[in-house]
């Protein structure tokens, strides 16, 4: 766990190196300092406003233990057992299952789960993916990837900006690197910051698989949800998701459907590897259960309740 943090650390270190080397080559040591004090405000912006923004992007709906019914009593066992802040509780209207966490810390966090996800898996399947989100935040990985994502974005923003500049030959006075640089700037700055943002994420996926099943006790309840939640994943849109994809690092498995060349880039790590990881988990443990069958729809940890007039599992 400690080698995991501190290649973690090293990342982030990367990834702000990256964005201060593209303030140098657009004003030297002044445009340096002014790019670190950049990025030290967006980072503080998203830290304070990234889990608004966020929910607010995915017209995710606030319930509570009346309205969240068996789902809010989920995360309330779960957060229990974490040893966490009760955090708020969010659902989506979103026929993609998928769930994400957000927020700067234990005490400020909120988990959301998707509509789809509440109704296609079971009881104990919810469990092992909610248990999962709590351990992004009992890691502060919420808070990790808020960091990465503003200065990734960073990153993006000043690529555009040479690029516009190279376009109608701003700056041309104070460039020392000369038209090869700049190219070479404005394609690869970018890709290695988003090849930074990959490593951290899936580094960090992998740490709340582990910590996710063992808060809930039940490894293979989350490697079953993982493998039906990638089923319907690649063959149900989440419309807010492709509209903004830098936001897709949040979810528990990928929310895009892209295939191909948007494989490469993907920031999660690949699914059955996860799976076998929480096999493996589960003979370390000694955890019962069932091996990830096929990726047909579970009726819910809702099961027989009245289906007239019904808003949803937790209504």
């Amino acid at each position: 766990m400690p080698m995991n943090f501190a290649r973690t650390g090293l990342l982030l270190a990367a990834l702000t190196g990256i964005f201060v080397a593209m303030g140098a080559l657009l004003g030297g040591a002044t445009g340096m300092v002014i790019a670190f004090v950049m990025a030290l405000g967006m980072n503080a912006f998203s830290l304070w406003q990234s889990d608004k923004m966020v929910l607010r992007l995915y017209g995710a709906e606030e319930v509570d233990a009346n309205s969240g019914g068996e789902y809010y009593a989920i995360v309330a066992d779960l957060a229990h057992k974490a040893g966490l802040p009760m955090p708020r509780v969010y659902v989506m209207h979103n026929p993609q299952p998928n769930a994400f966490a957000t927020g700067r810390n234990p005490a400020n966090a909120a988990v959301c789960a998707s509509t789809g996800l509440i109704e296609m898996l079971s009881a104990d399947e919810v469990a092992g993916v909610m248990a999962h989100e709590l351990a992004h935040v009992k890691n502060y990985d919420t808070l990790t990837m808020a960091v990465a994502a503003s200065i990734g974005g960073a990153v993006s923003m000043l690529a555009q900006y040479l690029q516009f500049g190279a376009m109608f030959g701003g700056h041309r006075e104070n460039n020392n690197v000369g038209w090869l640089g700049t190219l070479v700037a404005i394609i690869l700055a970018p890709i290695a910051a988003m090849l930074v943002q990959m490593a951290i994420s899936r580094s960090r996926e992998y740490q709340a698989d582990r910590l996710g099943a063992m808060i809930c006790g039940a490894p293979l309840s989350l490697a079953s949800a993982l493998q039906k939640i990638e089923h319907y994943a690649h063959n149900i849109r989440n419309e807010p998701a492709e509209a903004a994809p830098a936001t897709a690092h949040l979810f528990i498995i990928n929310p895009l459907t892209g295939e191909g060349m948007d494989n490469l880039f993907s920031t999660h790590p690949n699914t059955a590897n996860r799976i076998a990881e929480l096999e493996r988990l589960a003979q370390e443990m000694g955890a019962a259960g069932h091996a990830p069958g096929g990726a047909t729809p579970a009726s819910g940890p809702w099961e027989g309740r009245p289906t007239a007039r019904r808003g949803g599992p937790w209504g």
